[in-house]
């Protein structure tokens, strides 16, 4: 809630990576847990739509002042 998720809309999936308990089947070590397994999480979640009617962004991720050359911004394109 801090950080700005509202918790209705996140699903929390407990998983353990090194047993692999709710990664794809469900595990009979969380049988508290009756909910998704990450798998099944994962491929409920919906793409984002694209607004191709937008103007061109470049998020910048970096910028590089370079000697003789001058300031290189460094980014990707989106829509």
């Amino acid at each position: 809630k801090k950080v700005g998720f509202k918790s209705k809309y996140v699903t929390f999936v407990p998983i353990s990576g090194f047993i692999g308990d709710n990664l794809v089947e469900r595990s009979d070590n969380m049988p508290w847990y009756t909910n998704s397994t990450l798998l099944e999480a994962l491929d409920g979640i919906s793409r984002p739509k694209r607004l191709i009617d937008k103007p061109l962004r470049i998020p910048l991720q970096d910028v590089y002042k370079i000697g003789g050359i001058g300031t290189v911004p460094v980014g990707r394109v989106e829509t």
